[in-house]
């Protein structure tokens, strides 16, 4: 996780947060967390940037809507960030 961008670290903790969040799901919780909107050409390159890197899965809902879901790997990374934060907010 070491590679990624604050940004896509952030995407990883929504997703890992909900169900199958489509584009528009994840958007407004990180509008809602920035305080500020967050763009499409922002949003979907970094997406698929996870999803080029093996983190993220992208299914579709139907023609106009992809869902998104962590790989095992992606969870994987989530827990050794958890895991390497804490060690510090521990101490």
């Amino acid at each position: 996780m070491h590679d990624l961008t604050g940004f896509q670290r952030d995407l990883l903790y929504v997703i890992s947060g909900l169900e199958e969040p489509h584009g528009l799901a994840i958007k407004e919780e990180l509008e809602e967390y920035y305080e500020k909107e967050i763009h499409h050409g922002r949003l979907y390159p970094n997406l698929d940037t996870l999803v080029d890197k093996g983190l993220v899965e992208k299914g579709q809902r139907d023609r106009r809507t992809n869902f998104y879901t962590l790989t095992r790997r992606g969870r994987r990374e989530i827990e050794a960030r958890q895991d390497w934060e804490t060690q510090y907010l521990d101490a």
